[in-house]
């Protein structure tokens, strides 16, 4: 018996009908899900670690926890540029989709490339990947410099028209993730926002106004000046 059909086997005994019909109220795709929840498939992926090549195996495979475990266990160090490509097309669904994007493929070399390239795709869930990127990046890349995101903010004025719900979302996620970043590029973003509400489209309205809520707060820019003067 292979690693891959031991790992299967242990998802099948691990899958609850409970926890599929969860899912879906959250508007998960589920026809291929076996209803696991994410800390289960985490301890899961610690027992098994790094392994790239089974990553590569179990994403091939329908079932949807199994491409959430492939994540959880490849090697950034090892995913290439194609094999995001085809990742990211085979993206059903959004918690797939942010999964990948926030704890794997923003640990690429390639993450800030493709966090172009994808937000100019038309697919939805590609599309949307772009974006996640944007946000995941934001957060996590400690030693980027700000420059390396004001093209994010050129995309996401670009794509703020897109009415498609996971598109829009994923649009304002890392519009106000790039905003809470530091007191620098919380006034660009702030900038971009205001000229998205400028636009004739109800999706570029609710994107504008529900970042400049959280980035305009006295929540927001207190803890970005604490940052810039530590003494306060």
């Amino acid at each position: 018996m292979t690693k891959r059909t031991q790992i299967l086997g242990r998802l099948k005994k691990l899958g609850s009908k409970r926890n599929r019909i969860g899912m879906a109220r959250f508007g998960i795709e589920t026809r291929h899900a076996l209803g696991i929840s994410i800390p289960k498939l985490r301890h899961l992926a610690d027992e098994i670690g790094r392994d790239h090549k089974l990553a590569l195996e179990l994403w091939r495979n329908p079932i949807h926890e199994a491409k959430l475990l492939a994540i959880f266990i490849d090697d950034p160090a090892k995913v290439t540029e194609a094999q995001m490509d085809r990742w990211a097309k085979d993206f059903d669904s959004w918690d797939i989709c942010d999964q990948c994007c926030g704890f794997l493929f923003d640990q690429t070399q390639y993450a800030f490339k493709k966090a172009i390239e994808w937000s100019k795709r038309r697919e939805e869930f590609m599309k949307r990947a772009g974006f996640a990127l944007m946000a995941a990046l934001s957060v996590h890349d400690k030693s980027a410099l700000d420059k390396a995101f004001v093209p994010f903010l050129v995309r996401i004025r670009d794509e703020s028209f897109d009415e498609r719900n996971f598109v829009r979302k994923a649009v304002n996620w890392a519009l106000r993730q790039i905003g809470k970043r530091n007191a620098a590029l919380n006034k660009k973003a702030v900038a971009t926002a205001k000229t998205i509400g400028n636009f004739h489209s109800s999706s570029a309205r609710w994107i504008s106004s529900d970042a400049l809520r959280e980035l305009a707060s006295k929540k927001v820019q207190d803890r970005l000046m604490r940052r810039t003067d530590p003494r306060r």
